[in-house]
């Protein structure tokens, strides 16, 4: 009796340990776990040691609450223009109410995916191939605003959307490509005439200012001549002025200036010049001095030679007579 009492104790004890660790739950990080009691929404666990009821709790859902990356097959699009082009989009999501998220809707990411292509054809149905391919970021933004409000019932929060690839078709492809060459060999040529011009403007510019610069240095080079003439012409002014003050201060008098007179017209009449021009003054001194003429040889006595006449011719009449 005592063995099945002891028996008893460790089986309830077997019991309630296996109870327990099929009834302890512990939720994870960035996780959170929908209870039901009875079949009914109860509470909702977050991250953490849990315990659960058994036979009455059980776990309705298990909801990750990190951003998801939902890449979805591409879609085919027919433009305003009514060109056909492929298009594959990413949208970022995340779950910010579990509860929603579970009982919401049957399958959010399957019911997202469909949302997200009947929007980008509508966005892209308005628009025409130039626009969609170069309005990227403002279709992004319009699928954006749109899933986040259709999709705000269900518990997600669609963070943003991205137009990965936009293919159009071949022949389309084939013509952009050879517009964008046209367009491109356009901008070469613009872009080559437009740096002909500023070539041609900037030479014409430096050759204006190389003249300028020329002419500006020809002018200061004769206004330094001029300086350096009247300098010259000044510095002779001032020396003959000295010269006359260094005179009048050694007391120099009339005679001595007539004797230098005297001597300067005697190297005067040892020249070749057969005519001398005095000043009135210079032949004033002559006159007055007696003995200019000795030492010049010109008007003495001595220096003139007596004229002789020639003889008359003889008369052949008065000869014949005498005989």
């Amino acid at each position: 009796m005592e063995l099945f009492g002891l028996f008893m104790i460790v089986f309830l004890i077997v019991i309630i340990v296996l109870l327990l660790a099929f009834n302890i739950i512990i939720v994870p990080q960035a996780h959170e776990y929908i209870i039901e009691f009875l079949g009914k929404y109860e509470k909702t666990w977050g991250a953490g040691l849990h315990i659960k009821i058994p036979l009455l709790e059980r776990v309705a859902s298990k909801v990750s609450l990190k951003e998801q990356v939902l890449d979805f097959e591409p879609q085919h699009v027919i433009t305003k223009d009514n060109v056909g082009i492929s298009v594959d989009s990413v949208v970022f999501c995340k779950v910010f109410n579990s509860k929603d998220f579970t009982y919401g809707v049957e399958n959010a990411l399957t019911g997202l995916e469909n949302l997200s292509a009947t929007t980008l054809r509508s966005i892209l149905g308005e628009m025409d191939l130039d626009n969609a391919l170069s309005g990227r970021d403002q279709i992004n933004a319009r699928m954006e605003k749109v899933l986040d409000e259709s999709t705000d019932p269900w518990g997600l929060k669609v963070t943003r959307v991205e137009l990965k690839n936009i293919d159009p078709p071949r022949e389309i492809a084939e013509a952009m490509s050879k517009q964008m060459k046209a367009e491109r060999e356009k901008r070469q040529t613009v872009l080559e005439a437009q740096a002909h011009q500023e070539s041609v403007i900037t030479r014409a510019e430096g050759d204006k200012k190389a003249k300028v610069l020329a002419a500006e240095a020809e002018c200061e080079a004769q206004a330094k001549i001029a300086e350096g003439k009247a300098e010259a012409i000044k510095k002779v002014y001032d020396a003959e002025a000295a010269g006359i003050r260094m005179l009048r201060e050694a007391g120099i008098d009339e005679s001595v200036l007539r004797l230098k007179s005297i001597e300067a017209l005697k190297d005067v009449a040892d020249g070749n010049a057969t005519k001398i021009f005095m000043p009135a003054d210079i032949s004033n001194i002559v006159s007055t001095a007696g003995v200019i003429g000795e030492t010049l040889g010109i008007g003495s006595p001595a220096a003139e030679k007596p004229k002789t006449e020639d003889p008359a011719p003889e008369d052949p009449c008065c000869d014949d007579e005498e005989e």
